[in-house]
Parts: structure tokens; sequence; C-alpha cells
């Protein structure tokens, strides 16, 4: 039984199809068509139940992935054990979020750089991305993190502060303390509040506005536009304080600084790679 098999079929099973899974593979779907095939008449079994949307498992296939997601993880985890300072080999899937490409891209390169017998696919979008079903093995994610089954690493943060364009301040004028937020327009990424810090005391602000938006950079543009005050990382933010379309307003008035997490799936082993890619990103952004 070849191992390239039992990895291709759980690449097919976790993806819901040949073409999907030859696309992470980075084969051509006669490969991984032949994989399977190969594999199936070599146990005597059908896996998969082909049909014009994907492929779906049989019962037979629900429990022979089980085994073969074990087979695979403990291979790999083996093969790390005899070298543990040889180089790191095979294909590391990264998905990133799009509005920080800019200030992750470097970091990856530079990775990709050092280890020049593995293999980088970086993968950048402002949706969430389900890294088990979508086949990553790890994920770049900015924000708060929400509750979930992911495995989290805390690595750094980004400054936040609230912007305007002059624009707007000019027509409108800028808030002064949080309590003046409720009588402004507000740019957010959807139904948000923002917690603002002055000394010891925290005040909480549900602000309301027209324009949501699920990137960092589409915010960016809507205050510099004039439609409303936001919420920015400070990295985001500074080109345009820079070429000063916005800027910054209700200094006085702190708020909470944004996570920079690597998420995995969960699992006993981590792999080497992922490993050595988080002491990077560790290093750079901590």
């Amino acid at each position: 039984m070849e191992l390239e098999d039992l990895r291709t079929f759980v690449e097919v099973a976790d993806a819901g199809g040949v073409s999907s899974a030859a696309r992470r593979l980075g084969v051509a779907k006669s490969i991984v068509s032949r994989r399977l095939f190969r594999l199936e008449d070599e146990l005597g079994s059908q896996l998969l139940s082909r049909n014009t949307r994907g492929a779906a498992l049989t019962e037979a296939g629900v429990s022979f992935r089980e085994h073969a997601v074990r087979i695979c993880g403990e291979i790999d985890a083996a093969r790390e054990e005899l070298s543990p300072d040889g180089d790191l080999r095979g294909l590391l899937r990264v998905a990133g979020p799009g509005s920080f490409g800019q200030h992750f891209a470097p970091a990856l390169a530079a990775f990709a750089s050092q280890h020049p017998r593995l293999q980088v696919h970086s993968r950048y979008s402002d949706r969430y991305v389900d890294l088990v079903a979508e086949g990553f093995d790890c994920g770049i994610r900015v924000g708060y993190l929400p509750d979930s089954n992911l495995v989290a690493r805390r690595i750094g943060s980004f400054s936040v502060s609230l912007y305007a364009s002059p624009h707007y301040v000019t027509v409108r004028g800028a808030p002064e303390k949080p309590e003046d937020i409720l009588g402004h327009q507000a740019v957010m990424i959807g139904i948000e509040s923002w917690k603002f810090a002055n000394g010891k005391k925290t005040i909480s602000v549900n602000p309301q506005g027209r324009f949501k938006s699920d990137s960092a950079i589409a915010i960016a543009e809507a205050i510099a536009a004039g439609i409303g005050i936001g919420a920015l990382p400070d990295v985001i933010a500074e080109p345009y304080v820079a070429s000063r379309a916005i800027a910054p307003v209700m200094t006085r008035y702190r708020l909470p600084e944004v996570g920079i997490f690597v998420v995995r799936p969960p699992g006993a082993h981590l792999a080497r790679k992922v490993r050595a890619l988080i002491d990077l990103l560790a290093e750079r952004f901590g």
C-alpha cells in the first residue's frame, strides 16, 4: 500500500472531490483518480461514491479515513523524530488575512528562503477559512479570536486607533469622548462594540453606521472617503495617515490591541514545519 495513495484519499475525502484534491496536491486529476482506484483495488472495497458534484465517503470510506489519517500522521512524526535537525521538506499550506498580506508575505518569503526543500503555498483572504475542510496546515489570524476547536498561539499584536478623514471632521466634527460616537456614522466590520480605556476606566460603545466590511483595507478606504469614523490597526492606517487621507481622533482614549494568532487544526502532533513557522512569526511580530 503506497503512502501517497493514503494521503491522496485523505485529501479527496476532506476536499469533497477529485478536482479540489488535485488543486491542493498540485497534481493532475488523472493522477488523483489513478491513486484512488489503486487503493480501492488493493483494499477490495469502495471508499468513495463519485457523482457530478464531487465525491462522498462510503461507510467503508468513513471508517478507513480515520486509519489513513492516523497512519499518515504517525509516519510524518516518525520521519521528524529520525531527523529532528534535518531539512524541512514536503508541503506547508498557510491561510492568511487578505488585508494584512503585505505584512505577513515577507515573513513567509523569508521562511521559504530558509528552507529550500519545503514547498510553501499561501492563500490570502479576509473571509473565514475552514482550515480542516480546505486542507491548510495552519492559518494566520488577526483580531479578537473567537472560541473554536482550533489550537491557537498568540504571537504578537497590532495597536488600534480611531480615525476619521479631514473632510468628515470639517463637516461633522470629531468625537471627543466615547459617548460622542453615538452621534456619528461609524465604519465597522460588523455588529461590534468599541471598548475605550482612559486610565483604569473602560467604556464600551455600540457604534452605528451604514458601511460594513470584512476587509480592513475597505474600512480604511471608507474612512478616507468621509463615510464615517472607524477603528483601524495602525499598520493599516499608516499609509493613509502619511498621505493625509485620514488622521487619528479622540486620542486621549485607547482601544484594545488586536492579537496576531497562528491557528492550526486540533491534533496531538505539531508538525515541525508548522512549529518552525510559528517560531519565525513570533520572532518577527512578538
